[in-house]
């Protein structure tokens, strides 16, 4: 099973460098820290797409898209969209109170954008889907619940 892995596309786009000098397929690219070239560019498109998504989300709330951009500061305006207090950055740096207050906020921002709490599920366990399907999407920003 191991050898079919190892010589399956997946196996090697994902484990062995391209285009890579070196002929020694024995050790383990996971604890010698080489990284496939192929890994890199899905993984630099995939983060392109969701800063992407985020910026025409936060335009969409009437919020500068420029904020997704600045690490800190995209939190405190995805409170903002979500219709929560500012202060609500601060339960966002505690660990495993982050989390609760991650679902709260994506629950909040879904609802703004006139969807559920199964939407919410998906932006929190698949961001890369549901994201651009809000930022791209043709749901409209509702506004913060009062």
């Amino acid at each position: 099973m191991i050898s079919f892995f190892s010589t399956s596309l997946i196996g090697s786009i994902l484990t062995r460098p391209l285009l890579a000098q070196e002929t020694e397929y024995s050790t383990s690219y996971s604890t010698s820290g080489h990284v496939s070239p192929m890994f890199l560019v899905i993984w630099v498109v995939v983060m392109v797409l969701m800063v992407a998504a985020m910026w025409k989300m936060f335009t969409k709330a009437g919020q500068p898209g420029w904020a997704t951009l600045i690490p800190i500061y995209n939190l405190y305006v995805m409170t903002k969209i979500a219709g929560r207090p500012g202060w609500w950055l601060l339960l966002m740096l505690i660990p495993f109170v982050n989390l609760i207050v991650f679902i709260i906020l994506y629950v909040d921002i879904a609802k703004n954008f006139g969807n559920g709490a199964g939407f919410a599920i998906g932006m929190l366990f698949l961001p890369f889907v549901f994201f651009p399907i809000l930022g791209f999407g043709s749901a409209q920003y509702q506004g913060a619940a009062a």
